[in-house]
């Protein structure tokens, strides 16, 4: 009997941890949430997004994918297409546009194409799609949905750029003073600056500022240069001492936006592609 009493008491023994309280006042206290999921860093995901058919068995399944991490969000389409009952292997082409609503704001793209990046969330996307496949034999057009979530944090600007107003105004030379900042330590000094007006507006933009040129067109020796834009080569961007550009804007009676972008070099040894281009202020005409 001795064995027998031994191996009950063993497995008396194990059941009991399973039925002691976890600790005081735990009872019918809920097994603690799973802990969140780490923010993801810069990826692609892909998603399904719907299927396209058409006559004589042509079908597309196609997919969404953003790229996020960066200061863009990059969607695109990739297809696969063909033909039922056909072993013909088909490459496929998508081209089309995409709109996706996150947060209360809509983005918007051409496909393959970017929008500034708002940072992570639930992303509802749209997209019109033409697929066409290689050989040919597959040509379908429809819309195709998909919700993304994304965990990629926006990455923090390196750079920035302000204006000193945001109005212009018809018949009117307006002087305005842009602020750009390098807050990185990554990087250097330099940086190109740009402005551009509406062409067929007769907006002129002008400044005494030796950094910048209004851009030359044509062929050499052609000197005519673009009255409606301008282009500033700035080398002294450092943390702590900004860079400020006068320029002046005169408007005719026709009215025109003015939009600014700064491009911008970040480490990265020989790599070919080591830069950013950030978006200025945008002045409106009133």
């Amino acid at each position: 009997m001795r064995p027998t009493t031994v191996v009950k008491l063993l497995a008396g023994a194990a059941a009991l941890p399973l039925l002691a309280p976890a600790g005081p006042g735990s009872w019918g206290r809920p097994p603690a949430a799973p802990p969140a999921p780490a923010a993801a860093g810069p990826g692609t995901l892909c998603v399904p997004a719907g299927t396209l058919r058409g006559p004589d068995g042509a079908y597309a399944e196609v997919g969404l994918c953003a790229d996020s991490g960066g200061p863009r969000l990059t969607v695109s389409a990739p297809a696969s297409c063909g033909r039922a009952g056909s072993r013909t292997p088909y490459g496929c082409r998508t081209t089309g546009t995409w709109t996706a609503r996150h947060a209360g704001t809509t983005l918007a793209g051409t496909l393959p194409g970017p929008a500034e990046y708002p940072g992570p969330g639930r992303y509802d996307v749209t997209a019109s799609v033409h697929v066409r496949s290689e050989p040919a034999g597959v040509d379908l057009h429809g819309t195709v949905r998909a919700t993304m979530p994304l965990t990629a944090p926006r990455p923090r600007p390196t750079h920035t750029v302000t204006a000193d107003r945001t109005t212009l105004r018809r018949d009117t030379t307006t002087t305005v003073t842009y602020t750009v900042r390098r807050d990185s330590d990554d990087g250097d000094g330099s940086a190109r600056f740009g402005l551009i007006g509406e062409e067929t507006s007769g907006v002129r933009i002008s400044t005494t500022d030796p950094r910048c040129v209004n851009p030359l067109i044509g062929r050499y020796p052609a000197t005519t240069r673009l009255p409606h834009a301008l282009d500033c080569a700035l080398t002294t961007l450092q943390p702590g001492h900004p860079e400020t550009v006068t320029v002046r804007i005169s408007l005719g009676p026709e009215c025109s936006t003015v939009v600014s972008k700064l491009g911008y070099w970040m480490p990265d040894g020989q790599a070919l592609y080591t830069g950013g281009m950030l978006p200025g202020p945008k002045l409106t005409c009133v």
